[in-house]
C-alpha cells in the first residue's frame, strides 16, 4: 500500500512529488491566494455547496478570477477522494492570482496571467471520532492582531501559526483572539459561550470568518429550538460560562473546557455542545454529496 498521494495542479492529476508551481506565483510571493477545506466523511463531502459559495466570495472581495468553475471543482473534489480513497479526511483547494513571470505589487492582467488552482487530499482515519471531542480543548487568549478582512479566506496563515504555537508552548490546544477587550474568533474556528441555556457568539462582519459551519450548527440549533444570542462576548464572561465551544469544517464541534487555567463550567464538555456535535454530524452525513 503506497501512500503516494494523487494531487491537482492546473488541470493535471500528479503523483504528489510531481507536483510543481512556479517561484514567481503570488501565492508564495505575497499570499496572494484564497483557500477552502472541505471535510470527507464516509467518502462525501459535507457542505461543499457552502464552501463553494464561500470561494466564490473570497475571489469576487479580491478581485480575482478563478480559471475552474464551481462545478468542475465539485468534480476534481470527487476524483481525489476517489484516487486516494479518502473516507474520513479533508480536501483543501487553493486559489491564488497566478504566476506572472515576475515580481511585482501590481496584479498581472487575468487575461494573460491565469490563477493557479492546486488541490490535495488529507486523511484523517477518525475524525469525526476525535478523542478531543470527549475531553473537550484547552485555550488560550491572545491579541488579536490581523489584517481587517477576516472574512476573506486568504493563504495568510502567519499570525493564526503564531498563535496555535504560543498556545502549544503554554500546555494548551489553542488560542481565541481578543480586540477591543471581546473574542473575535479561535485562530481557524468560530467561538460560542452556553450561558443559562443560550448559545452566544459573535455576529458575522469583516473582523471574523463566516464559518461554513458555524452557519450550519446555528440553523441545527434553531431547528432545535435553542436561543442564539450573536453579539461579542469577553474572556471574563468566557471564563464564568456554563460552556464554551468552537466550530470549523475539520473540528466540527469542539468543546472548550478552560480558558487562560480556568475551567469553564464543570470543567468537562457539557451537553450543549455534545447535542450539536452529535446532530450536526447526522445532518451533515445526511446532505453529503
Amino acid at each position: 500500500m503506497t501512500n503516494m498521494r494523487t494531487v491537482y495542479v492546473n488541470g493535471e492529476y500528479l503523483p504528489e512529488t510531481e507536483a510543481k508551481i512556479s517561484i514567481f506565483d503570488r501565492g508564495f510571493l505575497m499570499a496572494d491566494g484564497v483557500y477552502e477545506v472541505t471535510s470527507v466523511l464516509d467518502g462525501k463531502l459535507i457542505d461543499f455547496d457552502g464552501h463553494a459559495k464561500r470561494l466564490q466570495r473570497s475571489l469576487d472581495e479580491l478581485e480575482m478570477s478563478c480559471p475552474v468553475s464551481m462545478e468542475e471543482l465539485l468534480a476534481i473534489h470527487r476524483e481525489l477522494v476517489a484516487k486516494n480513497d479518502i473516507i474520513e479526511g479533508m480536501v483543501y483547494l487553493q486559489v491564488t492570482r497566478g504566476a506572472p513571470g515576475d515580481r511585482d505589487f501590481v496584479f498581472p492582467d487575468p487575461e494573460e496571467t491565469p490563477g493557479s488552482v492546486v488541490l490535495f487530499t488529507q486523511s484523517k482515519p477518525g475524525l469525526a471520532d476525535s478523542p478531543a471531542a470527549k475531553t473537550g480543548i484547552k485555550i488560550i487568549s491572545i491579541e488579536d492582531i490581523r489584517w481587517g478582512r477576516r472574512d476573506i479566506k486568504t493563504v495568510q496563515l502567519l499570525y493564526p501559526s503564531m498563535a496555535k504555537m504560543m498556545a502549544k508552548k503554554a500546555g494548551c490546544d489553542d488560542a481565541w483572539l481578543v480586540e477591543d477587550g471581546v473574542v473575535t474568533e479561535g485562530t481557524s474556528n468560530n467561538a460560542y459561550i452556553v450561558r443559562g441555556g443560550k448559545i452566544i457568539t459573535r455576529e458575522l462582519s469583516n473582523d471574523i470568518l463566516h464559518g461554513i459551519t458555524r452557519a450550519a450548527v446555528l440553523r441545527f440549533a434553531r431547528e432545535a429550538q435553542m436561543v442564539i444570542e450573536e453579539r461579542a462576548f469577553t474572556i471574563e464572561e468566557a471564563q464564568a460560562a456554563d460552556e464554551a465551544f468552537v466550530t470549523s469544517a475539520s473540528t466540527f464541534v469542539m468543546p472548550v473546557v478552560e480558558l487562560d487555567g480556568s475551567p469553564i463550567g464543570s470543567g468537562a464538555p457539557g451537553p450543549v455542545a455534545a447535542r450539536l456535535r452529535e446532530i450536526y454530524l447526522d445532518e451533515s452525513r445526511k446532505a453529503a454529496i
